[in-house]
């Protein structure tokens, strides 16, 4: 299996994180407190096992609604130290408050993060000059290279065109998590730009490497990293039947992680596979006999199995 992993991401390379980014769960012990044993097993897990690239900690999949700034920082560090360089360690940063996020940042960088991963800014509905400040502040403020986050149906709003061709101007903000679902924005962004763009959605990592995508940041890639990786592959290598082959087998489990929240289907996934998972923290809750049920049934149509 081949993997990208640069030294250091830089905007001349055209997959500054590799391929293949897992957003892992972050895991829980039973009580819900910080499972740091876990969470190195589990990384090591997707990295050796499920052949990602890298590893996004500290997203909305990891739950960072709900964990503290210490919980996160300390999540980094022992992730980084398990993986060493082997993966490169991606680090969720984005909240709402520019301030907070400068914070976050900073504290990531300090932990051996590799990346940061900045989302819009939600619920507060920035206009677009805002995006701009926002997230060029955060670049100013850090030396790592910054994956900015696109998901218009949680934040509330989009990073449009133009704005993502300005931000493409600064030297640290090198890539995209693109979960807007528009491939035609996406297409227009990639041909004026070079900012590497990540597909956010799990079934749409075919078709946006059609339009210049260079892989993904996933939730079913828990368990489908190591095909995923497959697939990207025989896209880059020109055999586009195989890769729609394999785009087909895995769709049940590409839309099946998400009959509820993700992270809710991951960790029950994980659990049956004996790995470390636990529990969800509120407002989250735990799948249900029925969903558990289900993600099994969308694995065996995936050709995968829970056990």
């Amino acid at each position: 299996m081949t993997h990208d992993h640069p030294v250091a991401a830089d905007r001349a390379a055209p997959r500054p994180f590799g391929r293949v980014l897992t957003a892992m769960v972050t895991p829980f012990t039973s009580d819900g407190s910080l499972d740091l044993d876990g969470a190195v097993r589990l990384a090591n897990h997707l990295v050796d096992e499920q052949g990602n690239d890298a590893l996004v900690l500290n997203g909305t999949t990891g739950e960072s609604p709900t964990t503290t700034d210490a919980e996160k920082e300390r999540l980094i560090r022992a992730v980084v130290e398990a993986i060493g360089d082997r993966a490169r360690v991606v680090a969720g940063v984005g909240t709402n408050d520019t301030r907070h996020t400068i914070e976050l940042a900073t504290a990531a960088e300090k932990a051996g993060a590799h990346g940061l991963l900045v989302v819009t800014p939600y619920y507060n509905k920035p206009p677009q000059s805002g995006l701009v400040r926002h997230f060029t502040a955060v670049a100013d403020a850090s030396g790592l290279p910054i994956m900015l986050y696109d998901i218009p149906h949680r934040c509330g709003v989009p990073i449009e065109t133009e704005t993502l061709v300005k931000l493409a101007e600064h030297d640290r903000i090198v890539a995209v998590k693109d979960a807007k679902g528009d491939l035609a924005a996406t297409s227009w962004v990639t041909s004026r730009t070079d900012l590497a763009f990540y597909s956010g959605e799990d079934s749409l990592v075919l078709p946006a490497l059609a339009v210049g995508c260079v892989g993904v940041v996933g939730t079913s890639t828990h368990f489908t990293g190591a095909l995923t990786q497959r697939m990207i592959e025989l896209h880059d290598a020109g055999d586009t039947a195989a890769a729609l082959a394999l785009h087909r087998r895995l769709l049940p489990l590409f839309t099946g992680i998400f009959r509820t929240q993700g992270t809710i289907l991951v960790k029950a996934g994980l659990a049956a596979m004996g790995l470390p998972a636990g529990p969800v923290r509120p407002p989250l809750v735990d799948a249900t006999p029925d969903e558990i049920a289900q993600l099994r049934a969308d694995c065996a149509a995936a050709g995968l199995e829970l056990s």
